[in-house]
Order: C-alpha cells, then sequence, then structure tokens
C-alpha cells in the first residue's frame, strides 16, 4: 500500500506527530524560498537585461551624437561665393596688360609669367583643382572666358596655407595649379590683371575674385569652362 504524502501523514503519537508537522512546515517553507529566490533571480536577470540595453542604448547616442558633430566640424568649407562682373574697383598691387587674342597651334612665349593673356590654344583647359603644372595655351583660352587663373610656388604653398588658399576659391570659373617660377609664392591671373601675393590671408585674394571673375570685359564672357581638356593631375 502506498504511504500517504508527508503533508498528508498522520500518527497517534503526538511527539511523532509534532515531528511531522514540523518537517511539513520545512518543506513548505523551503518551497517557499525556492520560489523566492526564483523570482529574484528572474528579478535580477531582468534588471541586468535593461541595464545592458540602456549601456547599449546609451553608447549608441554617444556615437551617433559624436559622428554628427564630427561631420560638422569636419566637414569641407563650401565654395566661396562672388558675384560675376566688375565694378571697375582698384586693387592695390595689380598690374594690367594688353594682350592679343588668337589661336594658334603650338607653345607660346608669352610676355608674363604666368601668362594674363595672349594667343593661346583652340582648346580651353577645364576649370578645376590641379595638382601639376597645366599647358599656359589651354590655360589663358580658359581666361579668355572669364575665369581665375590661381598658380603658386609648391616648395613654398603647402599644407594649412594650401587649404586656405583652396578655401577661397569659387567652385566653378577657376584653376588651381602650381607654376614653376614664380617670383611670388601666389600669383593671381585673369585676361589682362594679375595680382602677385605672398600669403594665402591676403584679403586682396576675395577683392581679385570680385573684380575680375567671370567679367564681361573678357573676349568671350560666359563661355563655357568645362568640356575641354583635363590636364594631368586634375582632382
Amino acid at each position: 500500500m502506498t504511504p500517504p504524502p508527508a503533508d498528508q501523514r498522520k500518527s497517534g503519537n503526538p511527539a511523532t506527530q509534532a515531528e511531522i508537522n514540523l518537517t511539513v512546515k520545512q518543506q513548505r517553507e523551503q518551497k517557499r524560498q525556492a520560489k523566492l529566490a526564483e523570482y529574484q533571480k528572474q528579478l535580477a536577470k531582468r534588471r541586468r537585461s535593461k541595464l545592458v540595453w540602456w549601456i547599449v542604448g546609451s553608447t549608441a547616442v554617444v556615437v551617433i551624437v559624436g559622428l554628427i558633430v564630427a561631420s560638422i566640424v569636419f566637414a569641407p568649407a563650401p565654395p566661396k561665393q562672388y558675384e560675376a562682373g566688375s565694378d571697375g574697383v582698384e586693387i592695390e598691387g595689380v598690374e594690367t596688360f594688353e594682350n592679343p587674342t588668337e589661336h594658334v597651334d603650338g607653345t607660346v612665349d608669352y610676355e608674363q609669367s604666368p601668362p594674363a593673356g595672349g594667343p593661346h590654344n583652340a582648346v580651353w583647359l577645364n576649370c578645376g583643382i590641379y595638382d601639376q603644372p597645366v599647358p599656359n595655351e589651354n590655360a589663358v583660352h580658359s581666361l579668355e572666358h572669364g575665369a581665375v587663373w590661381v598658380t603658386y610656388d609648391a616648395d613654398e604653398v603647402t599644407g594649412e596655407e594650401l587649404d586656405t588658399l583652396e578655401s577661397q576659391l569659387p567652385s566653378s570659373y577657376v584653376v588651381l595649379s602650381p607654376y614653376e617660377g614664380l617670383d611670388s609664392p601666389i600669383v593671381l591671373s585673369s585676361w589682362n590683371h594679375q595680382l602677385k601675393l605672398d600669403s594665402a590671408d591676403d584679403e586682396r585674394i576675395g577683392q581679385f575674385f570680385e573684380e575680375y571673375w567671370r567679367s564681361q570685359n573678357v573676349p568671350e564672357p560666359g563661355a563655357s569652362c568645362t568640356g575641354a581638356l583635363d590636364a594631368p593631375g586634375k582632382q
């Protein structure tokens, strides 16, 4: 015959019955403590899970904010904006020339170095930034269309100085290139006008662009500065 469960056992002996009752209470207490321990274990697990997700979420927010800040801080500055045309403003140090305009083949012996106009190749140079010297004859044709040619001594204008120079350029109708044999670190040339400078911080750079960039006084104002020749070193 199967004995009754412990919590249903009975005894005629009071002492024995007391032991049985104590055992039943202990078993119930053990079950209660086991349930309580399991509940506390699950509660602690949920708390740890929430803490992990909070840390992950907070870290993600910090990373996202950091990326946004970095994108703002380290984003390249937008190109300078200049008004096309000319107001006839006199800029200290600007030299003025009278150069003829005609298409020729081969190389040209220019009166200015770098040239600020004169006979040139029938194909213009595409405007943009070059890290190598560009052909004079094609660059002069770009001047004829209203571009400004910014040349610099690659031994003197480097690093932050070059970055400063680039930051003052418009997005179009400008050619930037190194040039050998300059007698100034930086030379700005437009058709029949030229300005020699010692520093990329010189405020006359902006003045020169305001006056001569896309000027209506060039032989072919408004003509294109793209769709022709890309010289080596174009970025």
